[in-house]
């Protein structure tokens, strides 16, 4: 079998950033929010109860329940998603490990000042892990088997499951601010992680009207160093034909775009819209896993299964 470079090269680099991401993740976790006995969401947050009533270390009943989660998904939402998730359950188990006796007190003397900076790091951590393909398991594991058979999201179910978790805080520390502090964490991480994974995607596509459409296109061309697809279409009010200029373009070249336009054509039309996404030759490659021929036969041989027994 020929091992492809490239693809090789990729994953690798994936692997590495998913570690970094989840080492960020467990240092967040560990060196500001455990020692200030706050419960989060996730496994983390289920281990830290485990551990504030038994002493059993976090990274040990994360481990734990990680495993016994991906056994019941083994069977409720297949293999691949199971052999996708094992490599961050594991790994945060390991860097969680290494960390938790290494901050036996927080890093700060600012309790909500630690809350910030640890929910911060947990989610660039866990943010870098999503955009290279990387799952730290905990919730997602449960959300996967809840959707596969009801019509309740993967968001939902991760939203009500962290809120029964950090809620039940409360009947260990009895203390209304840790659970604040809590949902403080949990606001952080989603709205970190939701940053990192859009910053990272995000580009902008401009529509551009003008008479002088030549002039513009070229200009992007050859300053902007970017591509334009002309449209063609018709004014309904005036009811002349008119060309159109689509371009895509990265965030931080939407300046250099408007100027070129406005240089060109002061009284062009122009509309500017962000875009989560943009995969193709100048941008991001796009990720996507093929089935493999043996697994695509194996889809046809099912779909003419079924065919026949209609």
């Amino acid at each position: 079998m020929k091992v492809n470079k490239t693809q090789l090269w990729i994953s690798a680099k994936d692997y590495v950033l998913i570690t970094l991401g989840i080492a960020l993740y467990a240092f967040g976790f560990c060196g500001f929010i455990l020692p200030e006995k706050v419960v989060i969401g996730g496994l983390a947050g289920v281990g830290t109860i485990i551990y504030f009533l038994s002493g059993i270390p976090v990274a040990v009943a994360q481990l734990i329940i990680n495993l016994l989660l991906l056994a019941a998904a083994y069977k409720v939402v297949g293999r691949q998603f199971v052999l996708g998730t094992i490599y961050g359950a594991v790994m945060i188990s390991v860097f969680v490990g290494l960390f938790q006796p290494m901050f036996p007190t927080p890093l700060t003397d600012e309790p909500f000042l630690n809350i910030v900076i640890g929910g911060t790091l947990c989610g660039v951590g866990i943010g870098t892990a999503f955009i290279h393909n990387g799952s730290t398991g905990g919730t997602d594991i449960v959300a996967a088997m809840v959707s596969k058979h009801t019509n309740v999201t993967i968001g939902r179910t991760i939203l009500y499951t962290d809120f029964v978790i950090i809620s039940s805080s409360y009947l260990i520390t009895h203390s209304v601010e840790k659970i604040v502090f809590g949902f403080v964490v949990l606001f952080l991480v989603s709205f970190t992680v939701d940053m990192v994974i859009n910053t990272n995607r995000q580009a902008v596509q401009f529509t551009i009207f003008s008479r002088k459409w030549e002039e513009i296109a070229t200009a992007i061309n050859n300053d902007a160093h970017r591509g334009c697809t002309v449209l063609t279409g018709e004014g309904w009010f005036s009811k002349q034909p008119v060309k159109v200029l689509l371009v895509m373009c990265r965030k931080i070249e939407a300046v250099t775009i408007s100027r070129i336009v406005k240089s060109i054509d002061p009284e062009a039309f122009l509309t500017q819209a962000n875009v989560n996404g943009v995969y193709g030759k100048g941008f991001d490659e796009l990720k996507v896993k093929m089935k493999s021929p043996s697994q695509q036969h194996g889809a046809e041989d099912k779909s003419d299964a079924n065919t026949s027994l209609k």
